[in-house]
């Protein structure tokens, strides 16, 4: 970083409008400066020819009133040139009576120097030579009146000019450089501006983008813990209440009726533990210790004893450790897909194939029990409304996957869940 301080943008326009006051002041002044000074020398030692005393004053009145009206009085006439050649010519005029009445009032003639700035382009050159007449007519004490007093004369015009035109020069050139500045000030300050709003708009935007992603982070865990929800605590009331049902139904036999007790106990235990850990957002318990298909495995064999139904499950391919999240899908897709063959199948037979591919895992579950119509509403009474695979839908398409469900009444029901075949150090 530069040890230079930093000026912002705001300094810099207040500083050139500082310099440009200054200037002002000084356009303003200098002729006022020239007039005392001449009037009081002239009435301190009166020049031997000329005008007497009160004339002389009248016309140096009249130069402070002639500048008053342009300068002072209207100061937006500056930018009016064809005016403002008018003064500058009423200027010389009135330095030409003055400084042929007396030689003093060469200190006004210098006025000629500084307002030649008003006239336009090259103009203002002009002005300044006609201003270096005044001056060496002034400084070499009148017209001159014989030959050595003519080189005298031509000598202090000469050094006038080249003096005045060369400040001139430098300072058109100037005024060019301090107008560039001044634009591009300028518009370096409506950038500014513009930046400025647009890091408000921005910062608009930014707040409506927070509040849709903490609004869209609710609604996914929402969406979450229905999915947690109904895969933990409501199939495990729902196994619960079926168990608890068949063992009313088992009083008679006293060894079907504690089974059924046990098993609904069991479930009740499962579903509480499953749960706490959807709350914490843990996986599930079944895959801690173990792999996916033996997790699936043994999934499917306690299904099948609580539900009596005959269940197989097989494996193709190279079984690898897949991403936790890739896990967890095909696990509560199986988990869904045997709740709701026990649930509304009416199957004998149950079939399990999880299958490890290049690209792509793929769990197909299919049974030979009732089915149902796709295309419609779900025909078992007592059903959930089909939530079960909106929520396996959900879950799947969460890991970039797809879920496909075949079935028609009488045809049984085949449900497959395709994923990408993620790593287990995916992100």
């Amino acid at each position: 970083m530069s040890g230079y301080p930093m000026t912002s943008t705001a300094e810099q326009v207040d500083r050139l409008a500082a310099w440009e006051d200054r200037e002002a002041v000084l356009h303003k002044v200098v002729p006022y400066v020239g007039l005392g000074v001449g009037a009081l020398l002239t009435t301190a030692a009166p020049a031997p020819v000329g005008l007497s005393l009160v004339p002389d004053l009248l016309v140096a009145a009249a130069a402070a009133c002639w500048i008053a009206w342009f300068v002072n009085l209207h100061p937006e006439w500056v930018t009016r040139r064809a005016l403002m050649a008018v003064y500058y010519v009423g200027l010389l005029a009135f330095g030409a009576v003055l400084v042929l009445d007396s030689p003093w009032y060469g200190f006004f003639a210098w006025a000629g120097f500084v307002h030649a700035v008003l006239l336009p382009g090259n103009w203002r050159f002009a002005g300044v030579a006609a201003s270096a007449v005044l001056a060496g007519t002034a400084q070499g004490g009148g017209v001159p009146s014989s030959l050595s007093h003519g080189v005298l004369w031509l000598v202090l015009v000469a050094f006038n000019l080249g003096v005045a035109g060369a400040v001139t020069w430098f300072s058109t050139i100037n005024d060019r450089q301090h107008a560039n500045r001044k634009r591009l000030v300028e518009e370096l300050a409506e950038a500014n501006r513009r930046l400025a709003e647009t890091m408000r708009e921005n910062e608009g935007l930014h707040a409506q983008l927070l509040a849709q992603a903490r609004e869209a982070g609710v609604t996914d865990e929402r969406q979450r813990m229905a999915r947690e929800i109904h895969d933990t605590l409501a199939q495990g009331l729902t196994g619960i209440i079926t168990q608890l049902e068949a063992a009313g139904q088992a009083r008679d036999r006293r060894s079907d009726w504690q089974r059924h007790v046990d098993n609904a106990i069991a479930l009740a235990r499962e579903s509480l533990t499953e749960a706490r850990r959807s709350v914490r957002a843990v996986r599930p318990e079944a895959l801690e210790s173990v792999r996916l298909p033996d997790a699936i495995a043994e999934l499917t064999r306690r299904w099948s004893t609580i539900n009596e139904v005959r269940a197989e499950v097989s494996v193709t391919g190279d079984a690898r450790p897949l991403h936790p999240e890739v896990e967890v899908t095909l696990l509560r897709a199986a988990q869904e897909a045997l709740t709701n063959v026990g649930r509304h199948a009416k199957a004998s037979r149950v079939g399990l194939t999880l299958s490890y591919m290049e690209d792509v895992v793929t769990l197909d579950v299919r049974d030979d029990g009732v089915g149902f119509d796709v295309t419609g509403r779900p025909a078992v009474p007592g059903s959930d409304g089909g939530y079960g695979l909106t929520a396996m839908r959900q879950r799947v398409a969460g890991v970039g996957g797809e879920l496909a469900v075949e079935s028609e009444p009488g045809g049984g029901t085949a449900v497959s869940a395709s994923v990408p075949a993620l790593s287990g150090g995916a992100c």
